[in-house]
């Protein structure tokens, strides 16, 4: 999974908050909850109290769907307005859609909460449960605060799309966009441009620290509402076990792939050592976070020519691939669309093609963030990218259409299982498929006249690790951080204190600069005002290779796990599919099992993919000091 490939999906986007005094209520939608509570309120005052009944909270839950489903799409084609037309007019209706989304499912949210002792098949209960824990920030009940909170959330994001960096170049002010300052970030490989750029996009984010503050402080008190004790319980509560056995997996899972990742670290340092020297990288202690390649330190592989060997010469370019073979934009898009085609699935609706965003348009600010949109739970999905004739990209479209293909498979399963079995599943999909991106594909595609030998693949998986194994401590700490925020284990005062900590604890990386709390660095990250959890991208880093494995032995597929490829293979595809129409209906283990046959998260998938590399780094890392303190 690429930065710009950190999407979030529609289903995602329009549970961010909205205020029900500015649309009339059906009289359908509460009527019976509304009466029960009258009805109870005289009861109690006669002596008597009456009760709700199975068949009293089916008929809500009927009703509850159609009307998020109403509201929903609204608040979908909001969302895409204030994202691909930034502007004071299009950030007022995105705030008034939020409201109205947010104070419906609030107040459903709250009257689900009435059922809770009531006696209730699984089903009936799960859809429940789910409809209680179906927004990202809950608000509280009081409608002011509803519209507070979704204003906020627009503000947040809003300052984020349109942020830059200025300098003087020559005489005269350039400005930089984030995605130009990936780009320097990316190919550069002076240490005083780099760290420029990685100071002046941080500027972005101190602004944005009050309203966080606020945004954090009114949506725990909606969580509170809705019977958490916060909202750091709440978000962990949604993945069919309890918050705290969540935590200890999520920590089980990383400590499994820590020693694949400190070897990869260890190896990481001594290369920029020995290329900057030990006035920029120190030959031991911290890498400095402006020196990897990416703007958050996420993911290493633009670093790959710092990293290798002299003899270890990568298989391929695949952005030289890409450039060479002429195909545009739009025709990356249909190369992924043909991947999913060859395995079963239906063609993109012509829809997809006339509304979606793939460059950036010359006109206005838009978020280029790569996403993946389904904004009327049926066919009019589509993509928002500013797409360039890159590798990256091109494994990017391929990760955002992996939604855009779940989300029209599930699409006849009820509104609330309209999502994926857990939110990494959603995120893994498209990883999964991006897996397969091999040398083996690339030439049934035409990119490349002959598939190389293994000698070659050395290189290749380090490319692959220099991404996949990098990003997972960091896809790990992010939601660490916010539930620390949430559940106030640290104050607004820390902040920034505690997200460096978390960082060098996890990461092994530091500042290229001193920080302060007058600096706001989680809000320089995209999910941070955006309010999107990241804990789904740590789990899809664990999924992705778990969900591999299983297709490929479905394929039939008997040589190395990372030269295996499901392009065009029906009995893998099919396997594919009848997971993915399962949506949200059954426990994520459930669905699990469909394809891989295990009810359990399993990173033994990512040692048996890198076990080469593996081997590799532990004999280079014999005599080097590999601790970070």
């Amino acid at each position: 999974m690429k930065t710009i490939a950190l999407a979030m999906i529609a289903a995602t986007l329009v549970l961010a908050g909205c205020d029900g005094d500015r649309a009339a209520e059906p009289p359908t939608l509460t009527s019976k909850v509304a009466a029960q509570e009258e009805a109870t309120a005289q009861g109690e005052v006669a002596g008597t109290r009456a009760a709700l009944t199975a068949d009293d909270a089916k008929a809500f839950l009927t009703d509850a769907q159609a009307q998020l489903a109403k509201l929903s799409e609204e608040s979908s084609h909001a969302s895409w307005l204030a994202a691909t037309y930034i502007n004071v007019d299009s950030e007022f209706v995105e705030s008034l859609a939020s409201e109205r989304y947010t104070a419906l499912a609030v107040k459903l949210a709250s009257e689900a909460a009435k059922f809770d002792p009531v006696t209730l098949d699984p089903e009936t209960r799960r859809q429940l449960t789910m409809l209680k824990q179906s927004l990202v920030l809950p608000a509280p009940k009081d409608p002011k605060l509803t519209a507070e909170l979704a204003q906020i959330g627009s503000k947040l994001q809003g300052m984020y799309g349109a942020g830059k960096y200025c300098r003087d170049q020559k005489g005269e002010e350039k400005c930089y966009s984030l995605t130009e300052m990936g780009q320097l970030m990316a190919t550069s490989r002076d240490p005083k441009l780099l760290k420029e750029l990685w100071v002046g996009w941080r500027k972005v984010a101190p602004p944005m620290k009050p309203l966080y503050e606020r945004e954090v402080e009114i949506a725990n008190a909606g969580a509170r509402d809705l019977g958490y004790d916060n909202l750091s319980v709440m978000w962990r509560s949604k993945y069919d076990m309890d918050a705290d056995a969540f935590s200890a997996d999520m920590d089980a899972q990383w400590n499994k792939v820590k020693p694949l990742y400190n070897a990869l670290y260890c190896h990481v340092r001594a290369k920029l050592n020995d290329y900057y020297g030990d006035d920029v990288v120190p030959p031991h202690g911290k890498i400095p976070a402006h020196l990897l390649g990416n703007m958050w330190a996420q993911e290493w592989g633009n670093i790959y020519d710092i990293v290798k060997d002299d003899n270890m010469q990568a298989p391929y370019d695949l952005t030289k691939l890409v450039q060479d073979s002429g195909m545009g934009e739009r025709d990356m898009v249909k190369v992924g669309e043909r991947f999913f085609t060859s395995l079963g699935f239906k063609p993109l609706p012509q829809t997809f093609w006339e509304r979606s965003q793939f460059t950036k348009p010359r006109d206005r600010d838009v978020v280029c963030h790569a996403s993946a949109w389904d904004l009327d739970a049926k066919n009019d999905v589509r993509i928002k990218m500013c797409i360039h004739k890159t590798g990256e990209d091109l494994v990017t479209i391929h990760h955002e259409l992996g939604h855009n293909f779940y989300q029209r498979i599930y699409q006849d399963q009820p509104f609330l299982y309209q999502d994926g079995a857990n939110d990494g599943f959603h995120e893994a999909v498209g990883d999964t498929i991006a897996l397969s991106i091999t040398p083996k594909y690339l030439k049934q595609i035409g990119l490349l006249d002959k598939v190389p030998d293994q000698s070659k693949d050395l290189g290749f998986l380090m490319q692959q690790a220099l991404d996949k194994i990098a990003f997972l401590p960091f896809g790990l700490l992010v939601d660490k951080w916010r539930w620390e925020v949430f559940n106030g284990d640290v104050k607004p005062g820390d902040y920034n204190k505690a997200w460096w900590k978390l960082r060098e604890e996890y990461q092994g990386i530091a500042p290229p600069v001193a920080r302060s709390e007058a600096n706001f660095d989680p809000g320089a990250k995209y999910h941070i005002p955006a309010n999107t959890p990241y804990a789904r991208y740590f789990l899809a880093r664990i999924q992705q290779f778990q969900f591999h494995r299983a297709l490929c032995e479905a394929a039939g597929e008997t040589g190395p796990l990372h030269r295996c490829s499901i392009y065009k293979n029906t009995a893998a595809g099919k396997k594919l599919r009848k997971m993915l129409a399962m949506g949200a209906s059954k426990p994520w283990p459930d669905a699990m099992e469909v394809l891989t046959g295990q009810r359990e998260l399993d990173a033994s998938a990512i040692i048996d993919y890198f076990q080469p590399l593996m081997d590799y780094l532990n004999e280079q890392n014999k005599n080097r000091d590999c601790s970070w303190d």
